[in-house]
């Protein structure tokens, strides 16, 4: 008896096709409104998955059906390890560092895939090559190597720049940034459960149709392609995926719309370039007595040259940029295949010309602004624009450009995604975390924790006496009394200013206080006469200006300026500011007092040579009597008889140079004579 089919099993036996959907199927879906709890993305049957994933152990691949072996693993970045060995490179990595930064921060750790896009956006992505033991650096080599920023170190500094950045403006951003749109667009249809639904990536429609729910439908039932039968003497390319080829131009097209609707791919980074021409008509094939669709590769063509700096990430040009041009060999090199790069990829680019100006969309990935020029220029006989409405993003992860990865890309914006969601339990999740939040709030009001109120925003008049209070404080503090007198009349304000806030300035509520707390004389007389400060207002502490005054000069500001105002001006009295005092009176007290400080200082002197005149004398008897004591009283002391070399030198002291060589050539002839007299009477 033959098994009976499900009609659902059978719609979703073969992984489905964006451009080829079973008609039942196509003209029965219906768009799911966005507002709508949109399903996390699917976790992909074996059917499903474009491509299998390498389920890696630190990179090394292992087959499907291996069992896991036993291995260590590294908790804090995911990971897991063959041997010892292999866990201890990665201690020493990049990766690892950056995450134990992280952790110390309270923030979680990324995976390598994150990690990479964050280097990339430095300027070049890490080094692409997964394997390049065995690639040389001929910096080390040469002994070249100098102490250069790592690319850790490089990372952490630049996003410390961007939360400064963040911290310093965010006082004037007021409003939140939205999520954005999301990358996924969902449907259902009568003839899939409730519960099923289906979803294919926005980059791949129009934007314009993208927010319309009619012409997203149209969109889609317009685009359908019918599958190509497989030529049965195309043979299986032999070429290496790592070094593709383009197809023979005999294999080409020679009118670019006869190969149909089709995509431009391309991915640059860390060297290593990819590009590939995709036709959306699928080719037929069979997988077990299944039938299934395949790609058309039109032209594919990779290139690799070695530009990043080996160990330390990062371009040739990025570091020349920074820091300077190197001059090892090393260096050398990458700045050839840099600049070989560029040539290759923008010739690629001009020998495809036809094929990608006719194509529907162009997925580009450019890590950099070095590729990014590599590509969109500008430069003479430029292809790509980075104004062409046709360019998207890839909307998930990728790895490093090779022809396998845009293979993979490709599968994954075109292959529909299939999910199951229970929205009543979605629903009940939901309330339940509402209804926790909400007995959380009660209970911290039970609780009689006080809401940390938000400050209250300052007025326009509590700022104005703000910035008032300080200019004025800053101009009192460096006794700019001219300064403080016209900041008060040209801003309209009182001598009697009171500075702002006023818990803050207790002591020293008003210019006048502050001039006579900090004793400037020139401010207080400048206030008292010229801005007609009141001498009687009183602090905090019911002390006025006088009374808070630190010396004389600033208590004699005050009693010139009551002889100057007079009497009836200000209740001097009741200020506490004493007896009026006149300039006269003032320079007469000055002069009585450096005349008395003058015969002060005289008579200081005469008491100082007596006092060194007695010492002198007590020295002198002191050493008098030491002498008796020892020779007897009376005794006089023979000089020490001087040597030879002693006489002369007593005998020229005083002399100057000519009178010395004058006295040295007599003593000479003197000499000589005597020595001819002795020769004589022998």
């Amino acid at each position: 008896m033959a098994q009976q089919v499900n009609p659902t099993d059978r719609l979703l036996q073969r992984p489905l096709y964006i451009f080829d959907l079973p008609e039942e199927l196509l003209y029965s879906l219906q768009f799911k409104p966005q507002n709508a709890p949109a399903p996390e993305e699917p976790e992909l049957s074996p059917q499903e998955q474009p491509i299998p994933g390498p389920k890696s152990v630190n990179g090394a691949e292992q087959e499907d059906g291996e069992a896991p072996r036993a291995a260590t693993s590294c908790s804090m970045c995911g990971l897991t390890f063959a041997d010892l060995q292999e866990q201890r490179s990665h201690i020493r990595s990049d990766l690892h560092g950056y995450n134990v930064k992280l952790k110390m921060r309270g923030k979680p750790s990324v995976g390598e895939t994150e990690f990479e896009r964050l280097v990339g956006q430095l300027d070049e992505s890490l080094s692409g090559s997964d394997s390049s033991e065995s690639e040389d650096d001929e910096d080390n080599e040469l002994g070249n190597v100098k102490p250069k920023e790592s690319t850790l170190s490089a990372l952490l500094k630049r996003q410390a720049k961007v939360i400064d950045g963040d911290a310093e403006d965010a006082p004037s951003q007021k409003r939140k940034r939205g999520q954005g749109k999301p990358p996924m667009l969902w449907f259902t249809s009568p003839k899939l459960p409730k519960n099923t639904n289906l979803g294919a990536y926005r980059a791949i429609f129009p934007s314009d149709e993208a927010n319309t729910e009619s012409r997203l439908m149209e969109f889609v039932q317009r685009k359908q392609l019918t599958p190509k039968p497989s030529p049965s003497h195309q043979q299986k390319p032999t070429q290496d995926e790592e070094g593709g080829v383009p197809l023979p131009p005999s294999m080409l097209p020679k009118n670019t719309s006869a190969s149909g609707p089709h995509y431009f791919l391309c991915m640059i980074g860390g060297g290593h370039f990819a590009g590939m021409l995709v036709s959306l008509t699928p080719k037929l094939t069979k997988k077990a007595g299944i039938e299934d669709r395949a790609a058309t590769v039109i032209a594919h063509k990779t290139f690799h040259r070695y530009t990043t700096r080996r160990k330390q990430g990062g371009s040739q040009s990025a570091n020349d940029n920074s820091k300077g041009n190197a001059h090892s060999a090393g260096s050398s090199l990458r700045r050839y295949n840099e600049t070989a790069l560029v040539q290759e990829v923008r010739d690629l680019l001009s020998e495809w010309r036809e094929w990608i100006e006719t194509a529907e969309l162009l997925f580009i990935r450019a890590t950099g602004s070095t590729n990014r020029r590599t590509l969109f220029g500008p430069y003479e006989g430029q292809v790509l624009s980075h104004k062409d409405e046709r360019l998207r993003g890839f909307p998930f992860s990728t790895r490093r450009a090779t022809q396998s990865e845009l293979m993979r890309a490709f599968v994954e914006l075109t292959r529909v995604k299939v999910t199951t969601v229970d929205e009543a339990a979605l629903a009940k999740q939901a309330a339940e975390a509402a209804a926790a939040a909400a007995a959380k709030t009660e209970a911290a009001q039970t609780n009689g924790k006080p809401a940390t109120a938000k400050p209250a925003r300052p007025s326009k008049e509590e700022e104005e006496a703000t910035l008032h209070t300080t200019q004025l404080q800053a101009l009192i503090r460096r006794s700019k009394a001219p300064g403080v007198v016209s900041y008060i009349q040209s801003n309209n304000l009182t001598a009697d200013f009171r500075f702002f806030p006023a818990e803050q300035n207790h002591h020293a509520p008003t210019p006048l206080h502050l001039s006579s707390a900090s004793n400037s004389a020139a401010c207080v007389g400048a206030l008292l006469t010229k801005a007609g400060a009141d001498p009687s207002a009183r602090n905090g502490d019911g002390k006025s200006a006088f009374e808070i005054a630190g010396d004389r000069a600033t208590r004699d500001a005050f009693r010139l300026a009551r002889s100057q105002m007079g009497e009836e001006r200000w209740p001097w009295d009741a200020a506490g500011v004493p007896a009026a005092l006149s300039q006269a009176e003032a320079e007469k007290r000055t002069a009585r007092e450096k005349e008395e400080k003058a015969g002060e200082e005289a008579a200081e002197k005469q008491r100082r040579a007596a006092e060194v005149e007695r010492i002198r004398k007590e020295d002198e008897e002191r050493q008098a009597n030491a002498r008796d004591s020892k020779f007897g009283k009376g005794h006089m002391v023979e000089k020490p008889k001087m040597t030879a070399e002693e006489r002369r030198m007593e005998q020229a002291r005083g002399m100057t140079d000519e009178m010395r060589m004058r006295l040295e050539r007599e003593k000479r002839a003197r000499a000589a004579e005597e020595r001819m007299k002795r020769l004589q009477g022998k």
